[in-house]
């Protein structure tokens, strides 16, 4: 038994499993939509895939530290010149830091093609949130009953007995949202629509006091169309208050072009909605 041959498949298999992890949360919906959801994927949440990188990814760091440790001597090697001198900044040493840093500055200036990879990331994001839809609130499955119900504004007695009839088992109204979906082997997203009044998608909703959670990846048209607003008249509405806007740029988008904050071209919308 080796243990120089068992650090360095060790840091190899980690690394293996940390880089699958790492593509699979590359790809998994954001937080509140997987969690209103319910998604697996190969059977594990959300969360369960994001254990295992982190207890995996700290396997990886003690192994790869002891492989350092073992390998000592040729990292050295590594860092000497044709006359066997210490010098650590050879030409190998500063390709690779070179690359490093160009990954690390690209991606904060988000220069391409180091943006490419947050736009696709942010693709696969907002993807996952048209397949399975956004909840109304944040960790909305984790509210009781009786308070989503209140949140609402649906009739209490109304969405029990839809509950009822669609089959879905309620042992109390302070269970949560989550707890109800576990126990009737549906999603949270499931247990919503079940007691959703029928109609209610088509009626006219009030915009909320705050951004909802999202808010900020949705574009104008999007939101007009779910608040019942009229597209050119909120882009008149915000010309006039000197903010630039299409039709097809998200609220995030208008906010970085007009040197302001999501939340700011947020409250405009709101206005042009109140003047109507």
């Amino acid at each position: 038994m080796s243990i120089k041959k068992i650090t360095s498949l060790t840091a190899l298999l980690s690394f293996a499993v940390l880089a699958f992890t790492s593509i699979i949360l590359y790809i998994v919906p954001q937080g509140r939509i997987a969690y209103w959801a319910d998604w697996h994927l190969f059977g594990l949440t959300k969360t369960e895939w994001g254990d295992i990188h982190i207890s995996t990814g700290v396997l990886f760091i003690i192994a790869i530290g002891f492989h350092i440790w073992y390998n000592w001597k040729m990292i050295l090697a590594y860092l000497k010149d044709k006359a066997r001198n210490l010098k650590i900044f050879t030409k190998d040493f500063n390709i690779a830091l070179i690359l490093t840093a160009a990954f690390v500055l690209g991606t904060y200036f988000q220069a391409p093609p180091f943006v490419w990879i947050s736009d696709i990331n942010t693709y696969l994001k907002d993807s996952a949130a048209r397949e399975y839809g956004d909840p109304p609130y944040g960790h909305a499955e984790l509210s009781g009953l009786k308070t989503f119900i209140g949140k609402m504004g649906f009739n209490p007695k109304e969405c029990t007995d839809r509950l009822k009839k669609a089959g879905v088992m309620v042992e109390n109204s302070s269970q949560s949202l989550a707890e109800i979906a576990r126990l009737n082997n549906m999603s949270p997203q499931q247990v919503y629509l079940a007691m959703k009044p029928a109609g209610e998608a088509g009626k006219a909703k009030t915009m909320p006091d705050s951004p909802p959670v999202g808010m900020g990846r949705r574009s104008i048209a999007d939101i007009c169309q779910e608040y019942s607003l009229n597209i050119p008249a909120v882009l008149r509405g915000l010309a006039q208050n000197n903010i630039r806007a299409t039709a097809e740029m998200s609220i995030r988008e208008i906010a970085e072009q007009n040197n302001t904050g999501p939340a700011d071209i947020y409250e405009a919308i709101k206005r042009v909605k109140s003047k109507k």
